[in-house]
This record gives structure tokens, sequence and C-alpha cells, in this order.
């Protein structure tokens, strides 16, 4: 994990904490480091497809994103908040805790200041056991980008841009995920098209995941390793210009 070292080393070498001003510290360590919030599901969890066990985080496209960033000289930390199975405002009716909108704006809260928030939510919208389209988890993400954008976030903290990234489409579920998934891939039709719509119309950054890479060639849902790496490369792109520039 590289671009974590890179960071750490970056602060170190410039302020020692044993001995700087805290006043300075404090000021210099807030201007140095911006953080990214990504919001999502399992596809950003890093699960391994057909299997309960997860990529490290330089393999998930969350920490290649982080990486990708530092090594083109930002300062970034990426703060992961990915929960299997989480929808965008729908409640699981099996597993609990699956409602994306049910403590968002107190994640907000507990990371400020964030300088980006990124969203990829959508594909759980369509398991089974629900019969939502694209457009139900269209409106559900305009619900989501408000409650980040009107979190109880200190006096004075900006609120965070956000960055809305449609997952790609779901293809033929496969494996173990199949009768979660059935149906899912008709389902889902035209989801980043009615992302893209809604983000147009309440002003809000979008990147259509699918245009990069596939859903998992092995169970038709997930993301394998190098669709991650070619999808933290490609959002790093699209969120490097939305970082101002902060520097010492």
């Amino acid at each position: 994990m590289w671009g974590r070292g890179v960071m750490e080393k970056g602060v170190t070498g410039r302020l020692d904490p044993l001995t700087a001003d805290p006043r300075r510290l404090e000021t210099d360590l807030g201007a140095l480091m911006q953080h990214i919030l990504v919001y999502s599901d399992s596809l950003s969890w890093g699960i391994i497809p057909t299997t309960r066990k997860r990529l490290p985080f330089d393999q998930r496209w969350p920490g290649v994103m982080e990486m990708s960033l530092c090594s083109s000289g930002k300062k970034v930390r990426v703060v992961e908040d990915c929960l299997n199975g989480r929808r965008t405002v729908w409640d699981d009716p099996f597993k609990p805790g699956r409602n994306g909108l049910v403590g968002l704006a107190q994640r907000i809260e507990i990371h400020s200041p964030l300088e980006l928030v990124v969203l990829m939510l959508g594909t759980n919208d369509f398991q089974s056991m629900h019969e939502h389209n694209a457009w139900h988890s269209s409106q559900g993400i305009v619900v989501l980008v408000s409650a980040i954008r009107n979190a109880p976030i200190e006096p004075g903290m900006a609120v965070p841009q956000v960055l809305v990234v449609a997952p790609p489409a779901i293809q033929t579920p496969k494996g173990p995920v199949a009768p979660k998934f059935e149906g899912g891939e008709r389902k889902c039709v035209g989801l980043a098209a009615a992302y893209r719509k809604v983000c147009e119309e309440i002003g809000c950054n979008f990147f259509d995941a699918g245009s990069v890479v596939t859903s998992s060639k092995v169970d038709g849902v997930h993301l394998d390793l190098e669709q991650h790496l070619a999808l933290g490369i490609a959002v790093s792109r699209v969120v490097e210009p939305l970082l101002t520039k902060k520097v010492l």
C-alpha cells in the first residue's frame, strides 16, 4: 500500500508532531491532506466473486484510486464505507442495515471535513426480492445526494462535492449469487442513463463505470481483479480535477 506510505512520509518529512507548534501542525496537516469518502456496496468492498473473501486495499478500486492520485502529486486519504448488500434507499428483508440512507448524514459528519464523496450504489436495488427499475434507483440517488449535502457538519466546514458513479450493468447472474440476483440484468437496464439525467438535474458530478469495465465474468454481478484496477485508474482521472489545490 505504497500510496499511504507516500502520504505519511510526506507529512513526517515536513513536520515533527512532537516539536511543532500545535497550531501550525493543525493548520498544515489540514491543508495537506484531503479526504475522500467512498460510500458503496460489495462492488467497492472488494468481494472476490463466488467467495466471501476480500481483495486487499491496494487491489480494490478505492485503493487503486488513492494510489493513483498520490502518484500524481495529490495528498489524499480514501475512507471506505462499503457494505455488502447496501441498497440506495431500501431495506433488505433478510439482513438489517442495508438501507443506504439510514445513518448517511452521520457518516458525513463523522468523517468531515471531506473534499469529496464518491457514491456508487444501485446494484443491490435489483436483487430478486425487489421489482425496482433504473428510474427507481435514480430517485434513490437523488435522496442520498441530498442527505450528503444537508448533513450536520461543523460550522465552517465545506459541504463535500459528490461524484455519483453508476455501477456496471448486471450480466446473467451465476454461481451462489444467481438466486439473489435473478432477473437483475433485466431490471437494471438504463441505469447509467437514468443516473446521468438526475445528476444533470441536481448539479452533481457523474461517471459511468460501465464505460470502462463490465460486471464480473465469474458471477455477472461483482468486479474481478482487473476490473478493480481499471476502474480505480479511471475514477482517479475523474476525481483529480475535482480536488482543489492545497499545498504547504
